[in-house]
């Protein structure tokens, strides 16, 4: 078990791989973003996005699954105050594989929240066979101190 005192500035984890399943774009779009670039081939192909892609909510998702996946499920976290910024810098298309990390930005001890911290992220996703930067996430994470009795 990770502990706030385990996310020192600098500190990074490896996200993914994680492939984009085209079935699970358009049940994500069909529930949550159905707008037609993310539905229909036609109508995303006539699109800015060039081309039928992922909901920017459903990249976010895909990126909250590798945070577990790589972290999250075996830290004291106690989730999160908040993102601050969120950028969609490319279209994420079905197929891709998706890898990056997540770094420690800074690290506090919290004011009102004894035996708690609270750790600035930065999140980088990209797609493994261009290298090319999809989309960057800076959010907090309450994390619980480590307990005096706990290694």
């Amino acid at each position: 078990m990770r502990y706030f005192e385990d996310f020192t500035p600098g500190t990074q984890f490896s996200l993914g791989p994680y492939t984009v399943e085209r079935e699970a774009v358009l049940d994500f779009a069909r529930s949550f973003d159905p707008q037609p670039f993310h539905l229909d081939e036609d109508a995303a192909n006539r699109s800015l996005l060039g081309g039928l892609s992922a909901s920017g909510w459903h990249t976010t998702a895909m990126m909250m699954r590798m945070m577990c996946d790589s972290f999250l499920l075996d830290c004291a976290s106690h989730g999160s105050p908040g993102v601050s910024e969120i950028k969609w810098l490319r279209p994420v298309r079905p197929g891709y594989v998706l890898i990056g990390e997540a770094e420690v930005l800074e690290g506090r001890l919290s004011q009102s929240r004894p035996g708690f911290g609270i750790c600035q992220m930065r999140n980088t996703l990209r797609e493994q066979g261009s290298g090319e930067t999809l989309l960057l996430c800076d959010y907090a994470v309450f994390l619980q101190s480590r307990p005096a009795d706990s290694p």
